[in-house]
């Protein structure tokens, strides 16, 4: 039997699957949860800079199921230890088949349309994935999830509650293993500690404010010593003429 050309190119056509890098749509909640969003992952992007084979993003989609674009989910931040980058970096999206395993940490941004599925949905898919850690953020200290701050770590497939401190002034402390890091609610702003390197992580506006008093004592410094150069050379040429006298 001959088969005819049309039904061949039928049988022999692949369909491509596509996934999409996003939804084409703001944060839910963008005037209130974007500039911590930014703030959040800007600067953990900074502090594993050096690590080459770490993934830190934000807002873009992790999907998790082969062949199916429609299993997807998006936190506000996550991180993935040990990995190649090379699927990430080329698809600009995070399929689990093909890196390999699932993101170690996520956080969430509590705000009015996203608290309840953080608090449920979100929260048994994130187990159900295998994220080593679930991590949701109150600015507000607890309008949205009922407190400021709560890690959680899975153990045997279900999370459970990292130990919390609770410090003066109010700030609520608690320490990410996977992360290395303590992460701090401190007066409604998520701040980042190094235990190791004892100091804190700076945002961007802080990085960019050291940077400039850096600057600015350079050029002090610098104007300084040209002061005192020209000093000098008034001095010496002072004392050449009083010798040519």
């Amino acid at each position: 039997m001959t088969t005819r050309p049309a039904d061949t190119a039928s049988a022999n056509t692949l369909t491509a699957i596509v996934y999409p890098e996003s939804d084409g749509m703001p944060l839910p909640d963008g005037h209130f949860q974007d500039p911590l969003f930014r703030e959040i992952v800007s600067t953990l992007e900074a502090h594993f800079n050096d690590h080459p084979n770490t993934a830190v993003s934000g807002n873009t989609f992790i999907y998790y199921e082969e062949g199916n674009p429609q299993r997807w989910v998006s936190p506000d931040c996550y991180v993935a230890l040990d990995i190649s980058m090379e699927s990430v970096e080329r698809n600009n999206t995070y399929r689990i088949w093909e890196v390999g395993k699932p993101p170690d940490f996520a956080l969430e941004i509590g705000s009015p349309s996203t608290a309840t599925t953080d608090l449920v949905r979100k929260r048994e898919l994130y187990a159900e994935l295998g994220i080593g850690e679930y991590w949701r953020y109150d600015a507000t200290g607890g309008d949205f999830y009922g407190e400021p701050l709560v890690g959680e770590r899975l153990v045997e497939g279900e999370y459970r509650r990292i130990e919390l401190a609770l410090e003066a002034g109010g700030m609520v402390r608690a320490h990410s293993p996977v992360l290395g890091l303590d992460l701090c609610w401190d007066n409604g702003r998520l701040r980042f500690y190094d235990p190791v390197a004892d100091r804190w992580l700076l945002n961007l506006m802080e990085t960019q404010s050291r940077a400039d008093a850096a600057e600015d004592r350079a050029d002090a410094e610098r104007a300084a010593r040209e002061s005192a150069e020209a000093r000098l050379a008034d001095m010496e040429a002072e004392l050449r003429r009083l010798r040519n006298r």
